[in-house]
């Protein structure tokens, strides 16, 4: 369900939110009423959670849909646009071929942010081969303009990012893409996090870094 088509309906789309968003809650990776999804429909709206809803517990109608410049199109009287409702559409100005969005709050990626610890790229070569480098951004004040100005410089060139003490932001041709990033960089830094506890890490040899990194750029780019 997750990974829809270009011809899916809103009420597919809203579906699909909904399966999102029970994933993800019940993996941890969002709590209470944190973190956002959003889809880009056919007609370059946007399909968004509102603001102060678990994820967990999304209804059919519960969604807004919004224009590219934040314009609520249609809402329920009682649903209110998220604050980080910008954040999600500065990924969708600047990168057409994306049509998913996921901000999130992995435990143990946001970790790595408070700590102050770069996301550990080399630990797992499925990483190097799928994703590439995850960067971190500056922090920003949490529901403000600002969630989308430090997000700007990493748009173009990445698909999944840390936002320093504030979480995650991944995001793909649906929402398979956008969970499977979520799932992939949390995976990785409790991986990271428990290498750490026992007290050694090991990186992958710089020699199979550089082949991972050519496999990438030939069979898993963009």
């Amino acid at each position: 369900m997750l990974n829809f088509s270009s011809s899916a309906t809103e009420n597919e789309l809203r579906l699909v939110i909904i399966e999102c968003g029970r994933i993800a809650y019940e993996r941890h990776l969002m709590t209470s009423n944190d973190g956002n999804i959003s889809v880009r429909m056919n007609d370059d709206h946007i399909l968004i959670t509102p603001s102060g809803i678990s994820k967990g517990r999304l209804a059919l109608d519960d969604m807004l849909v919004v224009d590219l410049d934040g314009n609520i199109i249609s809402s329920r009287a009682d649903r209110k646009p998220s604050s980080e409702t910008p954040m999600h559409l500065e990924v969708y100005k600047h990168r057409m071929g994306v049509r998913a969005v996921v901000h999130a709050h992995p435990i143990f990626a946001t970790t790595l942010t408070v700590a102050d610890l770069e996301f550990p790229i080399d630990v797992l070569p499925e990483v190097l081969l799928t994703m590439g480098n995850v960067p971190i951004t500056k922090y920003a004040t949490p529901s403000s303009h600002e969630d989308a100005e430090v997000i700007r410089p990493f748009v173009k060139d990445h698909n999944a990012m840390l936002l320093r003490q504030h979480g995650s932001l991944t995001f793909g041709r649906n929402l398979d893409e956008a969970l499977i990033h979520l799932e992939r960089i949390e995976h990785v830094s409790e991986i990271f996090w428990r290498a750490k506890m026992l007290g050694t890490v090991k990186r992958v040899p710089a020699e199979a870094q550089a082949q991972l990194v050519e496999l990438r750029e030939k069979y898993f780019k963009g």
